[in-house]
């Protein structure tokens, strides 16, 4: 059966790849999710159907965002000097 919800299933993946990258880099932000436009979470088992918006908005037609949560000032250097450092290769 395909999955209710491709786009969320997408984050999903994005944000545990992001989150692996990270953490090999030495970086760990503390509170990365993914959520709907609507800062709704999304559930971490895609398996449960979830509701849409105000019941206006088909769940299908929704998109899902990585959240990447706070960051303290010297996490958020580290993660500018991993860019950086990428983006100079």
């Amino acid at each position: 059966m395909p999955n209710p919800n491709p786009k969320a299933q997408e984050a999903t993946a994005a944000r545990d790849a992001l989150a692996t990258a990270l953490t090999q880099a030495g970086i760990q932000l503390p509170a990365m999710d993914v959520r709907t436009p609507w800062n709704e979470l999304i559930p971490d088992n895609l398996d449960q159907p979830e509701r849409s918006h105000a019941d206006t908005t088909p769940t299908s037609a929704r998109y899902a965002l990585v959240h990447l949560g706070v960051c303290s000032a010297p996490v958020a250097l580290a993660l500018a000097a991993v860019i950086a450092k990428g983006a100079a290769r």
